[in-house]
């Protein structure tokens, strides 16, 4: 039988013992909340491929280990074609990384399409004042999932679990010029050029959006 003691007779018996009870403390998780300045409304509600290309960019930051230290990497991906199309490196995680990526995204589509909607998590560089100013001269739309729902920006998550388990995982980085150099040979020669997808008929991006481009030329024609 199992009779309850209460926490006054412990405390007494522990007295009388010479003994100290010890309790571990208590920890509280810091809660996620919104650094940046300007948080925008989820366009996309976990909706990214529109079905045609450039109407929805997906972006997102992750950090690689080298032997000199970590390395911040954005990327920009078209939702539809799964192309990388822009990218940037540093030793630090600041929006200018975003800005540089954005800039390379619209040199390789030679043009800022309208209409065109930015989507990333709610991270304080893509929240910044900077961003939102960039992207209003771009005539771009901000998109943006909750804190802490990885889920709403998923597509991100799973590019970046792509480029870790095939390549970065199976590599050794004694500097951060060779995660740049290697990073930048990975999605340029091997993802976007020769890595097959489901989602768009089991080929390579670069290859795929040359066949969209190939068909709206003969629909035109």
């Amino acid at each position: 039988m199992v009779s309850l003691v209460g926490k006054k007779t412990v405390a007494a018996s522990l007295r009388r013992q010479g003994l100290r009870a010890v309790s571990s403390r208590m920890f509280r998780h810091p809660r996620s909340k919104d650094v940046g300045e300007c948080v925008y409304e989820d366009s996309c509600n976990r909706q990214w491929d529109k079905g045609s290309l450039d109407k929805v960019w997906i972006t997102d930051f992750t950090y690689l280990r080298s032997g000199q230290g970590w390395v911040y990497l954005v990327a920009v991906r078209d939702a539809h074609t799964k192309r990388v199309i822009g990218y940037a490196m540093g030793v630090s995680q600041v929006t200018d990384l975003v800005r540089q990526a954005l800039n390379m995204a619209y040199a390789c589509r030679e043009r800022k399409p309208a209409g065109l909607v930015l989507h990333a998590d709610r991270g304080c560089q893509f929240t910044s004042r900077e961003l939102g100013e960039y992207a209003k001269k771009a005539g771009l739309t901000l998109s943006m999932g909750r804190t802490g729902v990885c889920w709403d920006n998923a597509m991100a998550e799973s590019f970046w679990s792509t480029l870790k388990i095939e390549y970065y995982y199976r590599h050794a980085f004694r500097t951060r010029e060779e995660v740049y150099e290697g990073v930048s040979s990975w999605i340029e020669g091997f993802y976007n050029r020769k890595r097959l997808h489901s989602s768009i008929g089991m080929m390579p991006p670069v290859e795929y959006e040359l066949k969209m481009s190939q068909t709206a030329w003969k629909q035109a024609a």
